[in-house]
C-alpha cells in the first residue's frame, strides 16, 4: 500500500484562537504584538487585518494609522505549540499517526485511513469542515510525500489531493519556497532568475550541490519521494490498537457497548492468530467537542477470552460521558503476553493459580473493588514473623521459600506487635495476667516458650520469647517478651496475634 500523508496548514492559528474566545472579533482586523526594542511589533495579524495593509513587522503604531479600529492582543509565549498539541490530539480521529509541524501546521500519516470516510475527497473535506467549526481557517492537502503535502497545502492553488506518482508533476508550478528552503537559498535562487521549480528540477544534481548545497538537493528528494520522511507523532502508536471512526456521533450507552465489543472481536482475533493475550488495555472514546473519555483494565493471567474482557470493561461503562456524542472508538492494548496454552487432564481438574476461571474471578473483583483490594502473599526469608511474609506481584510469581508450619502461628498477626502490661513470675514462665486495650486478661492456659532470634543480618531488636496462651473467656492470643528476663524491668511484653 502506498504511503500517504496530510499536510493541514493553519495560516491564521493565532489569532483565530482568540477570536474562537472573542466571536465578536470574527469580522474585526486582530492583530498580536509584543515588544521588541521598544516598540510593539505586529506578530501575528488575521485574514482581515493582511487584506488591509497589515503583516508581521509592522509597528503597531502604523498599523493604527492604516486601520484605526484595529484590535489589538498581547502574543502569549509558546501558545503555538500548546495549540498544535491540543489540535493533534483531536486529530486523532482522523489518523493514528499525528505529528506537529511549527510554527502552524500538522502532519498526518493517512495511509489506509481515507477509505472509511468513503473517499480521498470526503476524508479531507471532513477535516476542512470539522477544523472550520472549531473556528479554524485552514488548508488541506494530501500526497504520497510529506514535502508534497505541505508544499500543495501552504502553495497549491487548486486540486489539493495530488495522485500516487503525481508529486513531481504537482510541484513544477510552485516556487521554491515549497520546498522548505532557507531563506539565502531562495534568494540566491530568484537571483538567478529561478522562480518555480520546474526551472530547476531538470537541472544536474552535481550543478546544484555545487551551487545550493546537500541540504537543498535533501529537501528536493524528501518532496519527491526519493527519500522518506518520519511523522514524530505526538502519541506513539501502540503494536495492538484497533480503531473504530463513527459517520455520526454516538450518544447512547448502547451504541458504546457495540463499539467496544466489535474492538475486542478484531484485536482478541488478532492476539489469538500471534497466540498472546492481553494483561492491560484501555478503551478510549473521542468526544466531537475535543474530549476524551477512557476506562482501564487489568488481568492477572494474558487473556483473549472477548466476552471475559467485555465482561471487566462492563463495570466501568457507565462511567463514560458521551456529552455531544462520539466520533472515534479505540482499543489499545499496551501490556501484552505470551499465552502458553495449559494441557489439561483426562480426570483430574486444576485448582490452582494457573485456573483460568480462577484469573477471571480475580479479575471481576478487581474491577468491582479496585485492584488495591486484592493481595496474594508468599513466604519470605526472615526469622521475625512480621518479615517472615512478603506481597506478590502475580499470580505467576513462584516463592523462593516454604511457609514455616512445623510450629503453631496464629489466624490473625498484628503487622507490628502491640504492647502490654504483663504479671509473671521469673525466671521463664508465661504471664499470669496480661491488660490489652485497658481490658484485663487471666491466663488460665499457655505454652511456650518458642524462641524467635535476631536477625544477624539487620541486627534490629532482641531476641524474642513467644507463648501461646488462653484466657478465661477460651480466647487464645501470642504474646512474646523481648530481651532476656532481668530485675531492672528492662524487657517489654507484646501481643503479636490472635489464635480464634
Amino acid at each position: 500500500m502506498a504511503k500517504r500523508f496530510v499536510s493541514i496548514w493553519f495560516p491564521y492559528l493565532r489569532t483565530d484562537w482568540f477570536a474562537r474566545h472573542e466571536r465578536i472579533l470574527d469580522e474585526a482586523p486582530v492583530v498580536l504584538v509584543c515588544p521588541d526594542h521598544g516598540r510593539m511589533i505586529v506578530t501575528a495579524a488575521n485574514a482581515i487585518a493582511q487584506s488591509q495593509g497589515i503583516d508581521i513587522g509592522t509597528v503597531l503604531a502604523d498599523a493604527r494609522v492604516i486601520v484605526p479600529f484595529l484590535q489589538v492582543f498581547d502574543d502569549k509565549p509558546n501558545i503555538s505549540d500548546k495549540l498544535l498539541n491540543s489540535l493533534a490530539e483531536w486529530c486523532i480521529r482522523f489518523s493514528p499517526s499525528v505529528g506537529i509541524d511549527l510554527p502552524d501546521g500538522l502532519i498526518l500519516d493517512a495511509t489506509g485511513c481515507a477509505h472509511l470516510w468513503g473517499s480521498e475527497t470526503s476524508y479531507i473535506q471532513s477535516i476542512r469542515t470539522r477544523l472550520k467549526k472549531l473556528g479554524y481557517d485552514n488548508r488541506v492537502a494530501i500526497a504520497d510525500t510529506i514535502g508534497c503535502a505541505w508544499a500543495i497545502s501552504h502553495f497549491g492553488k487548486t486540486s489539493f489531493i495530488i495522485e500516487t506518482g503525481q508529486q513531481a508533476t504537482a510541484l513544477l508550478t510552485l516556487p521554491p519556497s515549497a520546498l522548505r528552503l532557507d531563506a539565502d537559498i531562495e534568494e540566491r535562487l530568484h537571483k538567478l532568475g529561478l522562480h518555480h521549480i520546474k526551472h530547476f528540477i531538470g537541472m544536474p544534481r552535481s550543478a546544484l550541490r555545487r551551487r545550493f548545497g546537500r541540504q537543498f538537493l535533501q529537501k528536493l528528494d524528501l518532496a519527491l519521494g526519493y527519500e522518506e520522511e518520519v511523522i514524530q507523532s505526538v502519541h506513539p502508536i501502540e503494536p495492538y490498537q484497533e480503531r473504530l471512526p463513527c459517520l455520526e456521533p454516538i450518544i447512547t450507552a448502547t451504541g458504546i457497548e457495540i463499539a467496544l465489543q466489535r474492538l475486542l472481536e478484531t484485536l482478541c482475533y488478532r492476539l489469538q492468530h500471534e497466540e498472546k493475550g492481553i494483561r492491560a488495555a484501555v478503551f478510549k472514546c473521542y468526544r466531537v467537542d475535543g474530549k476524551v473519555e477512557k476506562i482501564e483494565i487489568g488481568t492477572n493471567h494474558s487473556t483473549h477470552n472477548i466476552k471475559h474482557l467485555f465482561k471487566l470493561f462492563e463495570i466501568k461503562l457507565p462511567t463514560i460521558e458521551p456529552a455531544l456524542g462520539i466520533d472515534l472508538f479505540i482499543l489499545e492494548a499496551p501490556k501484552v503476553e505470551k499465552i502458553s496454552p495449559l494441557q489439561e487432564k483426562l480426570w483430574e481438574k486444576v485448582y490452582d493459580l494457573d485456573n483460568a476461571r480462577l484469573s477471571e474471578l480475580l479479575d471481576r473483583l478487581a474491577g468491582k473493588m479496585g485492584a488495591n483490594s486484592i493481595h496474594r502473599y508468599l513466604p519470605d526469608e526472615h526469622y521475625w514473623p512480621e518479615r517472615s511474609m512478603k506481597l506478590a506481584s502475580s499470580l505467576q510469581e513462584k516463592p523462593t521459600t516454604t511457609w514455616k508450619i512445623d510450629k503453631p502461628r496464629p489466624l490473625q498477626l498484628l503487622s507490628n506487635p502491640e504492647p502490654i502490661e504483663v504479671t509473671a513470675p521469673i525466671p521463664d514462665y508465661p504471664p499470669m495476667l496480661f491488660r490489652y486495650k485497658a481490658k484485663l486478661h487471666k491466663v488460665v492456659k499457655a505454652d511456650g516458650p518458642e524462641r524467635i532470634e535476631q536477625e544477624w543480618w539487620l541486627q534490629e531488636g532482641l531476641h524474642r520469647d513467644y507463648y501461646c496462651v488462653e484466657d478465661e473467656e477460651g480466647c487464645r492470643y501470642w504474646l512474646f517478651r523481648s530481651g532476656h528476663y532481668s530485675a531492672d524491668k528492662s524487657y517489654k511484653w507484646f501481643i503479636h496475634g490472635f489464635f480464634a
